[in-house]
């Protein structure tokens, strides 16, 4: 009975909360300035392409979720404690990995960025592909560190990244190497 009383309510709530969020989202605008600071990526993801619309279905299954933790918390068995314990335990650490990526998005734009800038003042004509290939190699580290963080796949994760990226770099050698033969001759 006590599940059932949270887990309803947990609805109900979220249901409320997510109209509140569509509506308070929506007033402020908050689709059009998402792409106005250049997360115009966000939009593809989000249903209908609206990242109001994101937000809130995520707060409505957020506290959908607690609703049930807290359900299973109410059983008052030892193993659904354990199992809430540890979930709760877990959560900071998908609030690390998630800032982790979040901060690896920036980096990864800004050091993107500021490549493509300073190839094509280098007159470099692959300018854009090596800003890619930058904007890439800091999401994959990114990727890689909060995968690390969360403790999935351990240190196959490490070593994958390792191969992965002292590949792309014996590539870039061997690539640089042989093209710049005459600019190294006396």
């Amino acid at each position: 009975l006590a599940f059932a009383v949270a887990f309803v309510f947990s609805v109900l709530l979220a249901f409320i909360a997510r109209r509140i969020i569509r509506s308070f989202l929506r007033g402020i605008e908050f689709d059009r300035r998402v792409k106005q600071w250049g997360f115009s990526e966000v939009a593809e993801w989000s249903p209908a392409h609206s990242p109001s619309l994101l937000m809130a279905g995520l707060a409505y299954w957020l506290i959908i979720l607690l609703g049930i933790l807290i359900g299973i918390s109410a059983l008052d068995a030892s193993m659904t404690q354990v199992l809430v314990l540890r979930l709760f335990n877990y959560v900071p650490h998908v609030l690390a990995a998630i800032l982790i990526v979040t901060v690896g998005f920036f980096l990864a734009r800004f050091f993107a960025r500021s490549v493509l800038i300073s190839a094509v003042n280098m007159q470099v004509q692959s300018a854009r592909l090596l800003s890619l290939g930058v904007k890439w190699l800091v999401m994959l580290l990114a990727g890689a560190m909060a995968l690390e963080h969360l403790g999935i796949g351990g240190d196959i994760v490490r070593l994958s990244f390792a191969i992965l990226f002292g590949g792309i770099v014996l590539a870039l050698a061997l690539a640089v190497g042989p093209g710049s033969k005459d600019m190294v001759k006396p």
